[in-house]
């Protein structure tokens, strides 16, 4: 009996350690599969994991897809299921609009914002939706300037009463390190084609004409905000600029009070009023995650030892210099 039981114990290590290698095998592969002339080529997800979140009703096919953004708006910042964020966005979105089960999208922000023109992109995949089928915007923790840019693009728009949005304004902001280079003995020497082409030096003071160009420039973007509030909201431009659109923060409540969303509630109203504005009270609700990938899962593999010293999110600054952002003035270093 105990020789059996060592045979058979020898038999389930054997098949175990043969079903072990050929998955490396078949990884190898994979991987090398993907190599062209040294560089990693990985094909855009065809389709993003569903998982479900509320069941529906027995023999329904209806769904309600749940999207979420979440940090920084920006092209830098890498995604789980694509290059960056945005893009993520992009083909989230994208896919809800072309699956004819899902009825309705919830998007679920939870953002200070980021770039301007990060936002712009992600805001009008969001339109574009929202013309095929209801967005219902559901605002978490925060979603401000950026965030609330990108909100905007909902048909309905739903936020926690705690929750912090507002923020309407664009920023810019540099460093002048001007005294410290002349504490240490450096000086910055600049061949430029044009007296703007090195307009946010900060080895140097910036003149009044600069000054001016950067504001012209940051109000510009502002009106660009603005419109897309006021026409979103059905408010006045004029009304906004003189009021809140000056880059304050607000509640949800303030912001209800103020006509800046529509409703206020849990991220479970949020769900309910998608399956309401698409008469789909029997959908299931799925949130969407990033699709298996094999080349994902060996990088993660290939980084692991990898020791990576970062500073405490309070001390990392948050802008870069001479970008463009939708943030509340508290993410300026």
């Amino acid at each position: 009996m105990a020789e059996r039981k060592s045979g058979c114990l020898t038999l389930f290590l054997f098949l175990a350690l043969c079903a072990s290698v050929a998955a490396n095998v078949a990884l190898l592969f994979a991987v090398l599969g993907r190599f062209r002339t040294g560089v990693v080529r990985e094909e855009m997800p065809q389709r993003f994991r569903e998982i479900v979140l509320q069941q529906g009703a027995r023999g329904s096919r209806d769904r309600i897809a749940v999207i979420t953004m979440r940090g920084l708006i920006s092209s830098s910042v890498p995604g789980s299921a694509a290059d960056n964020m945005v893009d993520e966005m992009r083909l989230a979105l994208q896919q809800a609009r072309d699956d004819d089960h899902v009825k309705a999208v919830v998007l679920e922000v939870d953002s200070p914002g980021g770039e301007v023109t990060a936002a712009d992109i992600i805001y009008n995949a969001v339109t574009r939706t929202r013309a095929k089928k209801p967005v219902v915007v559901y605002m978490d923790s925060l979603a401000a300037s950026g965030g609330y840019y990108v909100s905007c693009g909902g048909r309905f728009l739903m936020a926690n009463e705690t929750t912090i949005t507002g923020s309407i304004g664009v920023i810019i902001q540099t460093l002048n390190y001007e005294q410290l280079f002349n504490k240490i003995g450096l000086a910055s020497v600049v061949f430029k084609s044009g007296k703007f082409k090195d307009l946010l030096n900060g080895a140097r003071p910036m003149t009044p004409e600069e000054r001016d160009f950067v504001q012209n420039f940051v109000m510009k973007t502002y009106d660009k905000f603005l419109s897309v509030v006021a026409k979103e909201r059905n408010l006045s431009a004029d009304g906004l600029r003189n009021s809140i659109a000056d880059g304050r923060i607000l509640s949800g409540r303030e912001a209800l009070d103020d006509k800046l969303i529509d409703g206020l509630g849990q991220i479970e109203d949020a769900y309910s009023k998608a399956r309401q504005l698409a008469n789909a009270p029997d959908a299931q609700v799925v949130k969407y995650a990033a699709p298996f990938s094999l080349l994902r899962i060996f990088r993660a593999l290939s980084e692991t030892g990898k020791v990576q010293l970062e500073l405490p999110k309070q001390l990392a600054p948050q802008l870069e210099s001479g970008r463009a952002y939708y943030l509340p003035s508290m993410y300026a270093p």
